[in-house]
Parts: structure tokens; sequence; C-alpha cells
């Protein structure tokens, strides 16, 4: 007998945008398809970028190394979506949902995540400076070793753990936020980052005089 072995499927740029569709290291610039079902999608090392992509469905989409820069996915469905080491420059997640997805050393410097629902996913060694997660719905999530300086966190709704072991907290907005939960979370972490009387922090740390912070 002869084995004949596999080829693997080129992805098809031209490809309309549907349901597991294999854009897979295609140039999709500015693209304009608000509201799109790309579940299951493979959209790994694609060029995204300066696209709408509002309302898109991506659940468990394969986006890992993707470029995002300035592209708008508000009110998107990512729930088990893989974000690894995707470019997120000021991209657009406000009010998407992406419970268990994977944003594993992605750089979302400037992303806003305001009112998005991320329970249970990952940001572990992200590049998240500046971005916004203002009443956002946190829990059973990693920051592992990430960069949150000058990260918000105000009025982020957190149900559950929160894991900071070795993240950069400088000046993350910390007011109003319950931490209580919260591991690996270190004194010196506390002393970099801005919160206020309402911040709970977990039993052992303690709030830090200079609290609150001035405006940034």
């Amino acid at each position: 007998m002869v084995l004949v072995p596999a080829v693997a499927q080129a992805a098809d740029c031209s490809a309309s945008p549907e349901a597991a569709v294999d854009w897979s290291g295609c140039n999709r610039r500015n693209l304009m398809i608000s509201r799109a079902d790309l579940s299951g999608a493979d959209l790994g090392d694609a060029d995204l970028s300066l696209s709408d992509l509002r309302e898109v469905t991506l659940a468990k989409a394969k986006l890992a190394g993707a470029e995002l820069v300035r592209t708008s996915l508000a009110g998107a469905s990512a729930d088990e979506a893989d974000f690894t080491k995707i470019e997120g420059y000021r991209t657009d997640f406000s009010a998407v949902t992406a419970k268990a997805a994977k944003f594993y050393g992605a750089e979302l410097q400037r992303a806003n995540f305001s009112r998005a629902d991320l329970t249970g996913s990952t940001f572990e060694k992200a590049e998240l400076g500046r971005a916004n997660f203002e009443g956002a719905r946190l829990g059973d999530n990693r920051f592992a070793f990430a960069n949150l300086a000058r990260s918000n966190f105000q009025g982020a709704k957190i149900a559950g753990p929160l894991d900071f072991t070795g993240a950069y907290m400088f000046l993350t907005r910390l007011e109003g936020a319950d931490l209580s939960a919260a591991t690996g979370l270190q004194q010196a972490q506390i002393d970099l980052a801005c919160g206020d009387a309402a911040t709970k922090l977990p039993a052992g740390l303690t709030p830090v005089a200079t609290w609150p912070c001035g405006s940034d």
C-alpha cells in the first residue's frame, strides 16, 4: 500500500465571510463586515487592521498572530476565541462577549474592553498599557506577567479571582475595584498602582497613603 501524504489546504483569501472560513495569513484590511458569522474561522496571522467587525460572531475562531490594529469588534461574540499574540493597538473590544478566550502574549496597548464580558479569559504576558477595562465583567482571569501600566479597572464587575502574579502595575487604576479574591498580588505592585477608599485588597495588603492618585 502506498501512503499519500496529506496536503495542507491553502487559505482562500477571496472567500466570502462565513463560518469556518480560512483566511489564515490573508491581507483583509479595511473590511466592512459587521454582524458576519465567522465562528470557527481560521484568521491566524491575517491582517484585519482598520476593519469594521462590529457584532461579528467569532466563537472558537483562531486569530493567533492576526493584526487587528484600530479594528472595531464592538459587541462581537468571541467566546473561546484564540487571540494569542495578536497586534491589537487601539482595538475596540467594547461590549464584546469573550468568555474563556485566549489573549496570551497579545499586544493590546490602549485597547478598549469597556463593558466586555471577559469571564475566564487569559491575558497572561499580554501588553495592556493604558487598556480600558472600565465596567468590564471579570472573574477567573489570568493577568500573570502582563504589563498593566496605566490600564483602567475602575467600575469593573469582578466576580471571581484574578491572577496578578508578576504583573507590572505602574499607575494601574483600581479605584473601586474588588480585588479581595485576587491571587499573586504583592504589596510592591499595590504601591505602584492607584486606588481609593473603595478599593478592596486581599488580606495582608494595605492601601497606599498617596491614594487616590491624580489624573494622568
